[in-house]
Parts: structure tokens; C-alpha cells; sequence
């Protein structure tokens, strides 16, 4: 059992880097496309992303928000209405400009010079223009507001150094985008998709987070707030997993959002986006994977359960199949997280050790193998992802009678999506730090030899300007960054780290991804 159990070559305490582009590959998730910094995402891995689209996307229009379909094109003019966002993005866009390819009389193709576009497209990096375009046009009465729009889309941000699901020049994500009437009404929205976001992070992804602000110099390009949920990795890193940004009339101004008030002047409208993408896949890799590969929440999970015939290629494998037939049939009448159960009957030929490794790589929450012993007795094999291992370093197999192996898949499930969370709880919580109070200390908290530190929480006084980009690249020397100033921290009780002043509240420091 050794040489399967350590399929995996790299290890997460030796190599974490190289183990998740290993679990990637091996889990089949995603492979390089041949196009530098974009991915083919496999049918695993669109499977986990369909989960997370689901469940969020109900939450989405439970908070009676439409969803809607904007241009994957846009005009060069849109962005430069608005000089900050322009800015912040210029460096991450792919420009379009030209319509149409010419031979060069050498078998290969180039752009026709006389097919040069008159104002250049980019390839939609986030969506704040082109839907402003369209709420200008849609929205003339307060009577319209507020308008909540979502959509689900792909974008293109060029990158340097890319890392599937993590930071890739095209990914798939949500942004939501809406318009109310006041600051308060807009502020209250920009709270609502925040909490949105920490609820599906934790409660459906079993992965913890941290909610906050985040300081000025990480604010998203021309938001008057911005706001995230933060995760930590296994390797003490942060993930910025979803964001939330009250952009104020800024955006309003630049795309002609106005209105008639209740007292018949024009005013503008306050705007708010909000998004998550596909590096929660990779958020989903790094928080729950071990050395055997991923490990996927039930609540996630394509395949909450797969049964797997041991089939020998003679005259009993009909009964077998039959039997795991009918155990399939009975699994997927049961219930659980307000859902039937998803249940895969995989009869594919081929030893079910190799079988079964493949679907531990992969993460299914339980693996069913049935053999001929145990159709005699009327039994199964039933083994949990989330608990792979006796004390003897043998896979944990219980053998319950099929009925009642049924009857308890649910009960299961609900306990291994409980277990992964606290797991995850635990892990987080045991690697924050609170009790630095000087520079000197917070450095030799992530100095070099210590591998995977963890977070810092510090007091600070909200420095602005100059003053705050004197810290930010004191701790751009460290490979640190601010990462937000938690919800929940505890009031502050002492000086900031960085200045000396008086602390107004608390902010999470930390390495990134």
C-alpha cells in the first residue's frame, strides 16, 4: 500500500508549490491549453466550478439580483472616462486592433494593415464601463434603483507569473454590479455581497475566511471602500477569495448613471461591484488537499459518492453490476444539504485499486467498492475521503450492510463537510499571530527559516499617502502585504506597528498569493 499511498511525488511540507501544480495534474482538474497563461479546465474541475455557480448563484438572486450578458469587447473610450480604474488596469490589458488577417507571402499570417480598427477594443478585464454604458441607458427615475445586475463571464488580465486557478491571464468568474439611490443604500449592498461571500466560503466551501477592509493602497482602481474575504493555505499564505467594492459616483459621473430624484433634481447614482472567480478552485486545493491528492467538500463534490464493481471480466460480473446498480438507484433517492444525493456508478474496466486511487486523487467524499464477497453478504466497502487512513496505514474501509450503508450516506456526508471546516478552523487559528508590537518582531516572524508562518494581526493607525507607502514597501522588502482590517477584530488597545501613533483599529499582515 505504501508505493499508492505516496503517489504523489511531491509533498506538502517539502514542496508546496510543486505538490499543487501535482494535485492539479493528478486530480485532473486542468491542464496548460498551449496558450501561455490559460488553462483547459477539465470536466472535474468545471464540475467543482458548476457546483460553486450554483450554490452561489442562488444566493445571488435570493438577494433579487438579475443576471445578464455584457460584451466580451470594449471600447478603449469607456476606460479612459475614468482615470484611477484606467490606471490601475493598464498593464493587464489585451488590445484588439485590427479585424482581419492577411497573408504575408510566406505561409504564414499578419494583421491587414488597412483593417486597423479606429478605436482600439480590449478584451474585458472586469465589466465596470460597459455595464455603467448600459445602466445609463436603463436607469432615468429613482423609481428604477436600485438595479441589480450579475453575470457570468470570462476576463483577460495579462500576467507575468501564472499558476492554474490561482493567477492566470483568462479566468472564469462573477461580477456583480449594482446602482441605488444613496450612499447608505449602496453601503448596505456592498455589506450584503461581503457577508454573501463568507457564508458560501465557509459554509459550503468548508473553507474559513476572514472578512474585512481593505487599506487604501489595495483598494480596487477608483472605489471609494473595498472589501474581502481572506483565506489561509495550508502554507501560511493568503488567498483573497471574493471582493466586495462600494465604488461611490465616480463611476456614476464617468458613464452618465443619473436619475430624477423624489424631488425632481438630477443626482447620481451610487454604484457597487462585487465578484469571486475560479481561484476558488485553487483556494479549494490548497485549504482541504493532503498528500494524496485533493479533497473536495460533499457540498462541492460533482460526485458526492462513487461505487466501484470490482469486475473481473467473466460470467459474475453481471450480478455485480446489478447489484451496485440497484445501490446506486437507492443512494441517489436520499437526501442531503437540501439536495439528492450525487452518485456515480463507475464500471469503467480496469483493477478497482487503480480505479479507486484515481477518485482519492480526486477528492470524492465517499468511495463505495463492491466485490463479489461482499454482494454475497450483502455488504459494501465504504471508505471517506476526509478519513483515508487506519492507525495500521491501511485505507479505513468500513463494510456496512447495503441498506444500511444508504441510509447513513447522508449522516456521512453532513459529518466529513463538518469535519473538513473545523480542520480547517483549526489550522487557521493556531497560525495567527497577535502579540507583535515592533517592526523588528513582525520580521523575524517571517524571516527565511520559517517556512510557513502564518498571519500577523497588528495595532496600526490607517496612515494614508505618503506615509503609507513609506510602510507598504517596508513590507514589500519582506514579501508581505496588508491583507484587510477584520470585522471582528478586538478594539485596539495600544501604538500602530509602523508610526508609533495611536492604533485605530487592528490589520492582518501576511505573504500572498
Amino acid at each position: 500500500m505504501s508505493a499508492i499511498r505516496h503517489a504523489l511525488n511531491a509533498r506538502r511540507a517539502d514542496d508546496f508549490a510543486g505538490w499543487y501544480q501535482e494535485v492539479v495534474s493528478a486530480a485532473d482538474l486542468a491542464e496548460e491549453s498551449g496558450v501561455r497563461g490559460c488553462m483547459v479546465i477539465k470536466p472535474w474541475g468545471y464540475g467543482i466550478w458548476e457546483r460553486m455557480q450554483r450554490l452561489l448563484d442562488a444566493r445571488i438572486k435570493e438577494a433579487g439580483v438579475d443576471n445578464a450578458y455584457f460584451p466580451l469587447f470594449i471600447p478603449l473610450a469607456n476606460f479612459t472616462r475614468e482615470a484611477e480604474h484606467v490606471e490601475g488596469f493598464a498593464k493587464e490589458m489585451a488590445v484588439v486592433t485590427h479585424h482581419r488577417l492577411i497573408s504575408d507571402g510566406k505561409g504564414g499570417l499578419v494583421p491587414d494593415p488597412e483593417a486597423k480598427l479606429e478605436e482600439p477594443l480590449i478584451v474585458r478585464p472586469t465589466s465596470e464601463t460597459i455595464i455603467g454604458d448600459a445602466m445609463a441607458r436603463w436607469i432615468q427615475s429613482w423609481r428604477d434603483l436600485p438595479l441589480k445586475i450579475n453575470q457570468w463571464a470570462n476576463v483577460v488580465r495579462w500576467e507575468m507569473r501564472t499558476r492554474m486557478f490561482l493567477r492566470t491571464s483568462e479566468f472564469l468568474w462573477q461580477e456583480g454590479h449594482t446602482a441605488h439611490e444613496a450612499a447608505e443604500d449602496a453601503r448596505v449592498e456592498t455589506m450584503r455581497a461581503l457577508e454573501m461571500y463568507r457564508a458560501f466560503a465557509q459554509d459550503q466551501c468548508a473553507i474559513p475566511v476572514i472578512a474585512g477592509e481593505k487599506p487604501e493602497n489595495e483598494r480596487f482602481p477608483g472605489a471609494v471602500e473595498t472589501w474581502s474575504i481572506e483565506a489561509m493555505m495550508q502554507d501560511g499564505k493568503a488567498l483573497q477569495a471574493g471582493t466586495s467594492h462600494y465604488l461611490g459616483t465616480s463611476f456614476a459621473e464617468a458613464a452618465g448613471i443619473r436619475f430624477q430624484d423624489r424631488g425632481g433634481a438630477q443626482q447620481l447614482a451610487h454604484t457597487v461591484s462585487w465578484g469571486m472567480s475560479t481561484r476558488m478552485i485553487g483556494g479549494l486545493i490548497m485549504t482541504h488537499g493532503d498528500d494524496d491528492g485533493l479533497r473536495v467538500p460533499p457540498q462541492i463534490a460533482p460526485w458526492q459518492v462513487v461505487i466501484l464493481p470490482m469486475l473481473r471480466g467473466d460470467e459474475g460480473d453481471g450480478a455485480l453490476l446489478e447489484y451496485c446498480d440497484l445501490l446506486k438507484s437507492t443512494a441517489a433517492l436520499e437526501w442531503a444539504f437540501d439536495e439528492k444525493l450525487r452518485v456515480l456508478l463507475d464500471s469503467r474496466p480496469g483493477k478497482v485499486a487503480s480505479k479507486r486511487w484515481d477518485w482519492v486523487r480526486r477528492g470524492a467524499p465517499i468511495i463505495i467498492e463492491v466485490g463479489p464477497r461482499d454482494m454475497e453478504h450483502g455488504r459494501v466497502s465504504l471508505l471517506r475521503r476526509d478519513r483515508l487512513w487506519n492507525e495500521a496505514g491501511k485505507p479505513d474501509f468500513a463494510s456496512p450492510q447495503r441498506e444500511d450503508a444508504t441510509g447513513s450516506l447522508a449522516d456521512i456526508l453532513a459529518d466529513i463537510q463538518a469535519s473538513m471546516l473545523a480542520q480547517a478552523i483549526e489550522q487557521r487559528d493556531a497560525r495567527i499571530e497577535r502579540g507583535i508590537t515592533d517592526f523588528d518582531q513582525l520580521a523575524a516572524f517571517f524571516a527565511e527559516d520559517q517556512r510557513y508562518p502564518g498571519w500577523v494581526e497588528v495595532q496600526w493607525a490607517r496612515p494614508t499617502g505618503a506615509e503609507l507607502e513609506q510602510v507598504v514597501e517596508r513590507l514589500k522588502a519582506l514579501k508581505l502585504t496588508f491583507r484587510n482590517v477584520p470585522l471582528d477584530a478586538a478594539e485596539p488597545d495600544g501604538a500602530c506597528l509602523f508610526t508609533g501613533a495611536p492604533a485605530v483599529e487592528r490589520i492582518l499582515v501576511a505573504r500572498a498569493y
